[in-house]
């Protein structure tokens, strides 16, 4: 005889009762939804008492509906999505009460009340005899029978106990001894029926394990949204860094541009002096030639000698003026301003994060300047040797930078 036939569907009732009632528990108070049910935007369901008690902790400062003064709106979220529900002045009250769920709780209560054996009875009959009844339990086969196959059938060496007797045992959690004072044997072949408590605390036991679960979700995703943070505060920190860097190197390139411009202005004004110099000489001497060819041209002896005694005199002096004033060899080089910045990049390129967490002392906020004043204190460390031996002292004439006429 096939037992499982018969039997089906009593397991299958079970079963879809059973998942129609976690469908039925509220996530906040895990009991089945208590009359009046609020619908949330978000389609999950809450007791309107549940709801409302997260409602006021999420806003301790909302005011009751019994408040004399106008009550504002609020927000929270909905325990098992995580959407942010927001209501108006009314509140909780003014979610839409869900009567299809409060129906459907109706119906499963009264079925329910109804013994499950009861409900499932009249179908439960025996393969082999289809006029009988299955109302026995053979315990060494474990499985519902009836008194003909114990009589005659497959069953007839078993021992059988009343299936009340067996249902009720499982049902307070009897495990071990006898039945209702029928007999069960404990050889080798018989094994406990596990009973419905044990199945309640089966069944407790996972609905706390998902609470857990739950619970390291939510913390997990609190971690990836802390990580998030940490990740956009760090990227802003390096970056204040990185310009406090461009600041270094921007002043330090002006200054280093003010003392090749300071040099360049010296020399250029230093020549072009020289310039002037030999100019008025050039012009003095180019009069001494012109007045010299006119006193050659003049026809009055007695004005000539006059004259020409004090012209020759102006030529002499003229001649014998030095302009050996002019700029050294090379002073126009300016090459001495050249620097060497490839040991400054490759610093740069070896810039890393810190392995070491930073002291009680060293600040970590974006505005404290402390690493940036390290980092332009070791950049200028770097640089003031490039500075001293590439600018150097400024090449001076060796003679007189204004001549002598």
């Amino acid at each position: 005889m096939n037992f499982a036939v018969g039997l089906k569907p009593l397991l299958a009732e079970a079963r879809s009762m059973e998942s129609l009632e976690k469908q039925l528990i509220c996530p906040i108070c895990l009991e089945m939804f208590t009359k009046p049910v609020v619908i949330l935007p978000c389609q999950h369901n809450l007791c309107r008492k549940c709801a409302n008690d997260v409602f006021q902790a999420s806003n301790p400062l909302w005011q009751s509906r019994g408040s004399s003064a106008v009550p504002s709106g609020g927000r929270f979220r909905c325990p098992s999505c995580r959407h942010e529900v927001v209501l108006d002045r009314h509140g909780v009250y003014g979610l839409q009460r869900n009567l299809l769920v409060e129906n459907i709780i109706d119906i499963y209560k009264q079925e329910s009340a109804r013994p499950l054996h009861a409900k499932a009875e009249q179908h439960l009959m025996c393969e082999e005899h289809e006029d009988e009844r299955i109302n026995i339990y053979c315990l060494r086969c474990e499985a519902p029978t009836c008194s003909l196959c114990k009589v005659f059938g497959a069953h007839k060496d078993c021992e059988v106990a009343p299936l009340p007797a067996v249902y009720q045992r499982q049902k307070v959690g009897a495990l071990g001894g006898g039945v209702a004072g029928a007999a069960h044997p404990t050889g080798p072949h018989t094994h406990p029926t596990p009973s419905q408590s044990e199945l309640s605390d089966g069944i407790a036991m996972l609905v706390a394990g998902n609470d857990r679960i739950q619970a390291i979700i939510t913390q997990m995703e609190e971690i990836c949204h802390t990580i998030e943070e940490n990740g956009r505060r760090q990227k802003q920190h390096l970056g204040l860094r990185f310009d406090s860097l461009y600041s270094i190197l921007e002043e330090r390139k002006k200054e280093l541009l003010q003392s090749i411009a300071r040099e360049q202005e010296e020399k250029v004004q230093h020549v072009r002096g020289l310039i002037r110099q030999y100019g008025d000489h050039l012009e003095a001497s180019s009069k001494l030639v012109e007045s010299a060819i006119q006193a050659m041209e003049e026809p009055q002896m007695a004005v000539y000698l006059q004259h020409s005694k004090e012209l020759l005199k102006k030529i002499m002096d003229m001649s014998k003026v030095s302009m050996s004033s002019r700029p050294e060899p090379g002073y126009e080089n300016m090459d001495h301003f050249s620097i060497n910045v490839d040991y400054v990049a490759e610093m740069l390129r070896t810039i890393e994060f810190q392995t070491e967490p930073l002291g009680e002392d060293d600040g970590d906020g974006p505005g404290d300047g402390s690493e940036a004043t390290g980092d332009e204190d070791r950049l200028d460390s770097l640089e003031a040797p490039e500075a001293v031996e590439d600018v150097g002292p400024r090449q001076k004439p060796a003679s007189s930078p204004h001549g002598q006429h």
